[in-house]
C-alpha cells in the first residue's frame, strides 16, 4: 500500500526528465479536446498505423489513460511504455490498431481517475471523466479517423488508477467497450468497485486481461484475484479472463511496458 501511494503521489506531481529527448514516433499526433463533463480541455495523444495514410483500412481503437507515460520519455516522470515503438515495429497488419492515449489531470489525476471519493485521498470524478470519452472524445475520434467503431473493435487499456478505471469503464459502458486491458489495478482506493460489478449486467461477452506484479503491494495480487473471482461467479468463462503475477514485479512503467505485448496479443484474439 505504501508504494502505491507514493507512486500516485509521483504522478499527481507530474515529474518529468527535463533534459530527455523526445521519443515519441511520427506516427503520433496531438490535439485538445473540449468536454461539458470536464473542467477543462484534455489533450489527447493519437498514434495510427504506418498503413494509415496509404490505404483505405479502418482500425480498432484502443482508449488509454496517462498518456504522458505512454509514447514519449521527454513527457513521462518515470520512463515510458514504448507503445508507439512496440505498433511502429509490429509484423502482423492484422493487428494494426489506433491508440488514443488521454492526458491525466496531473494534480487532479486521482480526482479524474477514481469512481469513487476516497475518505483520505479524495476523488470521485471518475464517472465524468468515462462520459468525457464516451460522449465526447469517441464521437469525434470515430469522425475524423477511420476506426472500426463498434464494442468488438474498442478497447480500454491502463495502469493503476488507469487500470481502475479500464475496468470500471467496461462495466459500467459494455456495449461501447468489449475489452480491458487491467494492470496493477488499484481496487484498493476505491472498493466500491466489487459492489458495482455485482450490481451491474451486460458484460458478459467482454475479456479482460489482468496483471499484477507480486512485489507492488501486500494487497495487489490477492485484490486482484478476488475480482477475477468475481467476475468468474458473474458468468464470465476462462476464455474471457486471463491474469497474470509477475515474480519481482514492482509498480512502474517498466512491468507495464514488458508485458503490454501479450496483453495485447491476447486482447485481439
Amino acid at each position: 500500500m505504501k508504494f502505491l501511494i507514493i507512486s500516485l503521489v509521483l504522478s499527481v506531481l507530474g515529474f518529468s526528465f527535463l533534459y530527455a529527448q523526445s521519443t515519441a514516433s511520427k506516427q503520433i499526433s496531438s490535439m485538445k479536446f473540449e468536454s461539458a463533463h470536464l473542467d477543462s480541455a484534455k489533450r489527447v495523444w493519437i498514434y495510427t498505423p504506418k498503413s494509415y495514410k496509404s490505404s483505405e483500412k479502418r482500425y480498432p481503437v484502443i482508449y488509454m489513460f496517462d498518456a504522458q507515460n505512454l509514447f514519449d520519455a521527454k513527457r513521462s516522470y518515470a520512463g515510458e511504455w514504448e507503445i508507439d515503438e512496440y505498433f511502429d515495429n509490429l509484423k502482423n497488419a492484422d493487428k494494426e490498431v489506433i491508440v488514443v492515449g488521454i492526458e491525466h489531470g496531473n494534480e487532479k489525476r486521482i480526482e479524474e481517475l477514481t469512481p469513487y471519493p476516497h475518505e483520505k485521498h479524495g476523488g470521485g470524478k471518475g464517472d465524468d471523466f468515462m462520459k468525457f470519452i464516451v460522449n465526447d472524445l469517441k464521437p469525434k475520434i470515430d469522425m475524423k479517423y477511420r476506426t472500426l467503431s463498434d464494442k468488438t473493435n474498442t478497447m480500454l487499456f491502463g495502469s493503476s488508477l488507469g487500470g481502475l478505471m479500464s475496468l470500471y469503464g467496461t462495466i459500467k459502458y459494455p456495449d461501447v467497450f468489449s475489452k480491458a486491458g487491467v494492470f496493477s489495478p488499484a481496487f484498493w482506493i476505491n472498493p466500491e468497485i466489487y459492489d458495482l460489478v455485482e450490481a451491474s449486467n451486460g458484460f458478459e461477452n467482454n475479456t479482460f486481461y489482468f496483471m499484477a506484479g507480486d512485489s507492488e503491494s501486500e494487497d495487489m495480487v490477492t485484490d486482484m484475484e478476488k475480482m477475477i473471482k468475481l467476475l468468474h461467479s458473474e458468468g464470465l468463462k476462462s476464455k474471457q479472463i486471463k491474469s497474470k503475477v509477475v515474480k519481482g514485479g514492482q509498480h512502474n512503467e517498466q512491468l507495464w511496458r514488458e508485458n503490454f505485448p501479450d496483453a495485447f496479443e491476447w486482447l485481439m484474439n
